[in-house]
């Protein structure tokens, strides 16, 4: 009687399946936290000069001759128009840089996350540390340009501590989406598609620097699903002392992106480890 031994290799799991999570992410997080502690001022310095130097240049050289913006009917100085939607900005762009070119570094060139998953520590853990640092990173800056926002006067709502939550989560959605980017690049050029495609178009359609009232019914209409316009229309409102209206739906498009993006993100991280 012959035995038939079966050699199949069992089929390796989806890069799609649910994300694997523990309090692992908790070490990972805190050995980024205590190599950039050395890097601390340059990087708040590097963090907040742009986003300041806009708002001087427009706030107050635009401002005079823009004079007031309507907002929902109510008129407000060009200069707290552009902050509300500035800081929005710079919370974008301080996690994507996080999430793209320093988890990058970490990722690909100086193969951190190959030695840390030499330790019981999962590649689902690593990629959980890294959007919550790149979201760290994201309020950190914005509550340096806060405090600098009411040093200037330009507003004192009380509301700014629920701005201040919201961009938080604003941090925390665009590192999720700048971590599908950072799994599919294969060298630092490839983040300029990202910027030159993604960022800088988003930038001018999301209410930013004008009203959106201000553009066509069809770029308005692809205007509204954008995450930062949908940022920019929870904070505004805030630095206005008065609540959103509509709060929920740009609440709902933000955790959608944030969610949906962090799957992905973890399903292309997946896929070219196992390459």
């Amino acid at each position: 009687m012959s035995t038939t031994i079966d050699t199949t290799l069992p089929a390796a799991p989806s890069v799609w399946r649910a994300p694997e999570l523990s309090m692992r992410w908790w070490p990972v997080f805190l050995r980024n936290l205590l190599v950039w502690r050395k890097l601390a001022i340059p990087s708040l310095i590097g963090n907040i000069a742009e986003p300041l130097i806009w708002l001087v240049a427009f706030g107050y050289g635009m401002g005079a001759l823009v004079g007031q913006v309507e907002v929902n009917g109510t008129s407000v100085p060009y200069i707290l128009f552009l902050a509300s939607g500035s800081i929005c900005m710079s919370s974008m762009n301080a996690a994507s840089f996080e999430a793209l070119y320093s988890a990058f570094s970490r990722m690909h060139v100086q193969k951190t996350w190959d030695g840390i998953m030499n330790a019981p520590v999962g590649l689902d853990d690593v990629v959980l540390a890294e959007m919550l640092w790149a979201g760290f990173k994201a309020i950190f800056t914005t509550t340096a340009i806060l405090f600098v926002m009411l040093g200037l006067g330009i507003s004192h709502s009380p509301k700014l501590l629920a701005a201040w939550f919201v961009l938080a989560g604003v941090g925390v959605t665009f590192s999720c989406i700048a971590l599908i980017f950072n799994a599919l690049a294969k060298g630092y050029d490839f983040f300029t598609y990202y910027f030159t495609l993604f960022m800088t178009p988003m930038m001018f359609l999301s209410g930013v620097f004008f009203p959106l009232e201000q553009l066509p019914g069809a770029v308005r209409m692809l205007a509204d699903w954008l995450p930062l316009a949908n940022a920019v229309a929870l904070v505004r409102p805030l630095f206005m002392d008065q609540w959103p209206a509509e709060w929920w739906r740009h609440a709902v498009v933000l955790v959608v992106y944030t969610v949906a993006s962090f799957w992905v993100a973890l399903a292309l991280t997946r896929k070219r480890f196992r390459a």
